[in-house]
């Protein structure tokens, strides 16, 4: 009797299955939530929470009597781009093919070594 009064519920009520477990508070299925990937706000929202979380590690680190880590400091370093010599030795190529053109059109080249550099910076997007 329980299982036709369910049913009979589930029928009348009028939600379709795919309404059922959608709320406000689980908001899940609803789409994507917060600033767009790799844009400023979403940049600023994850360098925060990693200020947090490097924060948390201190008074951790403070109550084992450890020495407080520099929280920009290790901010810089966990956000900085991971460059492996075979991509550093792509942006040299690069550079130096750039410079190529450079010559050809007449204009003095670039400083080799500083351009690698502020390629690598242009990619973790400083």
């Amino acid at each position: 009797m329980g299982v036709i009064a369910a049913f009979a519920t589930l029928i009348l009520n009028g939600k379709t299955w795919e309404e059922y477990g959608k709320h406000r508070l689980l908001s899940d299925s609803d789409g994507p939530h917060g600033p767009k990937a790799g844009s400023a706000a979403a940049i600023f929202e994850r360098d925060t929470e990693i200020r947090q979380l490097l924060e948390a590690r201190n008074l951790r680190r403070a109550r084992r009597g450890e020495p407080p880590l520099d929280v920009e400091q290790e901010l810089r370093r966990l956000t900085a781009p991971q460059i492996d010599p075979e991509l550093r030795e792509e942006i040299r190529d690069l550079v130096i093919a750039r410079n190529h053109r450079r010559a050809r059109s007449g204009k003095p080249p670039l400083d080799v070594d500083t351009e690698i550099e502020r390629e690598i910076a242009g990619l973790g997007g400083i």
